[in-house]
């Protein structure tokens, strides 16, 4: 499926609910998931992106889980999730990470679509508050090489957390919960 495939699924979806829909992308780390949510932002009106870095405690993520441990999948369904969909005020917190902290409380963004794009999301505790599942689909160690080109582009060497951390829990999240298979839709990212 095309990009433009996508964005014409999604408003399609959206027209089909009426009310506000949330399409969640997720796929490894290094995928291309911010990037495809970035590109959908230009083609659907009135959509808005929640940044999936926004609920990762900094710390948690840095350390090995099966279950992605370090995204706050249920807070982000409180806070962000169900009230977009229900039209109803909300406020959240992101995750600050110069201060290793949550930032100060701020309203939900509104509009028709959410894009959330995050690791780690296609989990039973957040499934259900899901419109549309999209499947960022490249292979593992593409997506690994992917990511370390794009932190060390920004300056960043994280090739412990990658091998060490990462990595191995993409393995044991994709044993436990086989995202790919609950997407809906699974877009090449070549």
């Amino acid at each position: 499926m095309e990009i433009t495939e996508l964005a014409a699924t999604i408003m399609s979806r959206r027209t089909e609910r009426g009310r506000p829909i949330v399409v969640g992308i997720s796929g490894y780390g290094g995928a291309g998931k911010s990037t495809l949510a970035r590109e959908l932002l230009g083609l659907i009106p009135d959509s808005v992106r929640m940044r999936g870095d926004d609920f990762l405690d900094p710390s948690r993520s840095h350390r090995r889980s099966t279950d992605w441990d370090g995204v706050e999948r249920s807070r982000l369904v409180r806070e962000v999730l169900g009230p977009f969909r229900d039209r109803l005020p909300s406020r959240f917190r992101r995750f600050d990470w110069s201060a290793r902290a949550l930032g100060e409380p701020e309203p939900i963004p509104t509009g028709e679509v959410l894009i959330v794009d995050l690791i780690g999301l296609f989990h039973p505790e957040v499934l259900g508050a899901l419109d549309l599942t999209v499947w960022c689909d490249v292979d593992l160690a593409t997506a690994q090489r992917r990511g370390m080109r794009r932190d060390s582009e920004l300056g960043r060497d994280h090739s412990n957390l990658w091998n060490e951390v990462w990595v191995p829990n993409e393995r044991d999240f994709d044993e436990l919960f086989a995202p790919a298979s609950l997407a809906e839709i699974r877009i090449p990212m070549l």
